[in-house]
């Protein structure tokens, strides 16, 4: 029997995601899904990687702005221009991470329906 296909979601409102994310603030609340991320975590820094690499993130241009930045001779700029690639890393690492984790749990859904749907 063939499974039928799993309905898009519909777009949230930003009401919506403004609750959903106030939520992520409360005590406790992210204790499953860091422990689900630990024990996927080598698997999810591939997809990741993957993910960077294709999206063209850490191209050439980035490598010069490492060589600029390690580079610098006074120590307050050079100080400041890494921060600011460490800054900028760690947000694009984030983005990218959430789209990889949307992801994977719209895959984990649809697997979940297919199973559900054979039962």
């Amino acid at each position: 029997m063939m499974a039928e296909p799993v309905p898009e979601q519909r777009a949230h409102t930003d009401a919506e995601l403004d609750a959903a994310i106030a939520q992520l603030s409360e005590p406790g609340r992210l204790r499953e899904a860091q422990e689900l991320v630990a024990r996927a975590a080598p698997s999810l820094q591939r997809v990741l990687a993957a993910a960077i690499t294709e999206g063209g993130w850490f191209d050439a241009a980035h490598e010069q702005a490492v060589r600029e930045a390690s580079g610098e001779t006074d120590d307050e700029v050079r100080l400041r221009a890494v921060r600011t690639l460490l800054a900028e890393e760690t947000r694009l690492g984030m983005l990218v991470g959430v789209a990889v984790g949307f992801e994977l749990s719209r895959s984990l859904s649809r697997t979940q329906n297919e199973q559900e749907q054979e039962e």
